[in-house]
């Protein structure tokens, strides 16, 4: 879904001026490798979208702010599905998805008369947990998940899933609904049956580790970021998609031997900002550039260099540059 998408343009969410650079030395260590060329830039830039997105989100917003300390820019966290819908109301420049965008959503943006680019910023592998007390699961099988995490009417216990687990009933953590976590959980591993009601359900995954934490028959999921934060406490559960149980880490979520939970990561910004206002073109660009070490430092594993190079072409090309 790299290609601009349908129709018209958006609220432009902040101005940004150009100041002009006093010599060539002060140019170059003004623009401290931000996507533009410019000395400096002023301006606001607003996104928001995916907890699981968050924290490489947060990490580029902090080294854009070193970069260009005259743009201020927000990123907020209600979740895939709620920060499109703030993009479809023209409220963002960028929304941060951890799924991809959906017919609807794009019907959405169509009806606004918003076009938009993906941008692909990093791959993460979904991490099924349970608490390091939790001493009978040594792997699931994605059949297993699918009768563990599916609404039945009945009461489950570990017994249910597997002969010799303890008979004791499964307390069950997951992302909120307007996740996309959520959705692709329930996309590949539900198959869109009904999620246990007993679950509980939160946009904010420190609530979920908090959750598994508590107590030794619990079991959740969310991004391998938030699973390597805490390792110390939490034991991520092998998933056997029929040809053997395979942990989540750097290697097999990149490789896809981590199946079916691993997943690339977006941000899905607004043609019409970044063609009109350059302090938003600079941040996607810087973004861009910098979403790999990024990615990496918080936990989740890089996207292929052409990727970044692909996308990179079609923000410059809808900058004018």
């Amino acid at each position: 879904m790299k290609s601009v998408k349908y129709l018209a343009m958006s609220t432009i969410l902040g101005s940004a001026v150009f100041l002009a650079a006093c010599g060539e030395e002060e140019a170059a260590d003004s623009s401290n490798g931000s996507g533009s060329e410019s000395s400096e830039l002023e301006g606001q830039v607003r996104g928001d979208g995916s907890s699981t997105v968050a924290p490489i989100m947060e990490a580029i917003v902090e080294e854009y702010a070193a970069a260009q300390p005259g743009v201020q820019v927000s990123s907020g966290v209600s979740g895939t599905g709620g920060g499109f819908e703030k993009f479809i109301a023209g409220e963002t420049a960028f929304s941060n998805a951890s799924r991809e965008i959906s017919e609807e959503e794009i019907a959405g943006l169509e009806e606004a008369g918003i076009e938009f680019t993906e941008v692909e910023l990093a791959f993460d592998g979904l991490s099924v947990v349970v608490s390091q007390e939790n001493d009978w699961v040594d792997y699931l099988t994605v059949e297993e998940l699918k009768e563990m995490w599916t609404e039945t009417g009945e009461e489950k216990t570990w017994a249910d899933i597997r002969e010799g687990w303890p008979e004791e009933p499964i307390e069950y953590y997951s992302p909120g609904t307007d996740s996309g976590t959520y959705d692709y959980f329930n996309e590949v591993i539900l198959e869109d049956q009904d999620i246990v009601r007993s679950a509980t359900l939160s946009e904010d995954d420190n609530v979920l580790v908090q959750g598994v934490l508590g107590s030794p028959n619990a079991v959740g999921y969310f991004g391998y970021a938030y699973y390597l934060e805490n390792q110390d406490t939490l034991r991520a559960v092998p998933i056997d998609n029929g040809e053997g149980p395979v942990e989540p880490n750097n290697e097999t979520i990149e490789s896809g031997e981590y199946a079916p939970l691993s997943r690339p990561m977006f941000t899905y910004v607004s043609n019409a900002a970044i063609a009109e206002d350059p302090a938003a073109a600079d941040f996607i660009k810087f973004a861009i550039e910098n979403a790999g070490d990024l990615s990496e430092a918080v936990g989740y594993v890089r996207a292929p260099q052409d990727v970044y190079d692909e996308d990179m072409a079609t923000i410059e090309e809808l900058a004018g540059e």
